[in-house]
């Protein structure tokens, strides 16, 4: 990907990874992090206005950085982040299904001396073409000083 704020190109799209979200994931995930019923209880769920088990949005936004990380970030020279806008889940992730992300980069500006802020919209999609999530990332990328 970009090494350099000066490398990246605004309007640049890539699609990457594939991760299978599994029953027990949820379960897990949720006993841990988000124990809600529609997570974790299978009769409960299906009674939930969902109609059956679903991955906590959090869940999502792991495997979704997960994804990020493994296909665009380790190769890149990104810094890390200072903010995420626009959060969104419109449709739930539910066992089995196989999610991808798309990035795109949205536009850049300098942030601090030596530092450009990057913001990317992260669109995280089901195998059925389903959107699972969105958010707008600011990432930070070193400035080359050319």
């Amino acid at each position: 990907m970009f090494a350099t704020y000066e490398e990246v190109e605004v309007g640049a799209t890539t699609t990457v990874g594939e991760y299978e979200v599994t029953r027990e994931e949820i379960l897990t995930f949720a006993e841990q992090y988000d124990p809600q019923p529609f997570h974790l209880d299978e009769e409960a769920a299906a009674q939930s206005l969902f109609g059956g088990l679903v991955a906590s949005g959090w869940h999502t936004a792991s495997v979704t950085m997960r994804l990020v990380v493994d296909g665009i970030l380790n190769d890149s020279g990104a810094m890390g982040a200072v903010g995420v806008d626009e959060l969104r889940w419109p449709n739930p992730v539910r066992p089995g299904d196989v999610l991808s992300i798309e990035v795109e980069i949205l536009e850049k500006e300098p942030w601090r001396e030596g530092i450009g802020v990057v913001p990317t919209r992260i669109t995280t999609t089901k195998a059925d073409g389903e959107v699972a999530q969105s958010y707008v990332g600011r990432v930070l990328y070193p400035m080359s000083g050319e």
